[in-house]
């Protein structure tokens, strides 16, 4: 009886320890979150309230470095793919009041973003 309350006390601090599993950002992630910004970035104008919406949930997603890189990465491989104008990219998180911490630009070099 003492073996299989140590046993389960032991199972349940693995439970209580063990991390949250986090899911890395990919660039599907990326695409789809700045999709409401594309006629934006490509014509000017006033910016979309679903592309403010989904910058911020792109930040807020992005919490690590390694997320920021790729966030990074992903975002210079769509604007290289589609034709936008990068002086508005550059402009757009402060249009949306959000703090990205690098500048978003195809010149950015994004293993340096932190």
């Amino acid at each position: 009886m003492a073996a299989l309350k140590l046993v389960c006390a032991l199972v349940l601090c693995m439970l209580v320890v063990e991390p949250i599993a986090t899911t890395a950002i990919t660039c599907g992630d990326v695409t789809s979150k700045v999709a409401g910004c594309l006629s934006y970035l490509q014509n000017g104008g006033n910016v979309p309230k679903a592309c403010c919406d989904g910058i911020r949930s792109l930040n807020m997603m992005a919490r690590t470095t390694p997320d920021r890189q790729t966030v990074c990465g992903c975002l210079q491989t769509a604007a290289k793919a589609v034709k936008i104008k990068g002086n508005l990219a550059e402009t757009l998180p402060a249009k949306c009041s959000v703090n990205i911490p690098y500048k978003i630009s195809t010149s950015t070099n994004c293993k340096n973003v932190k």
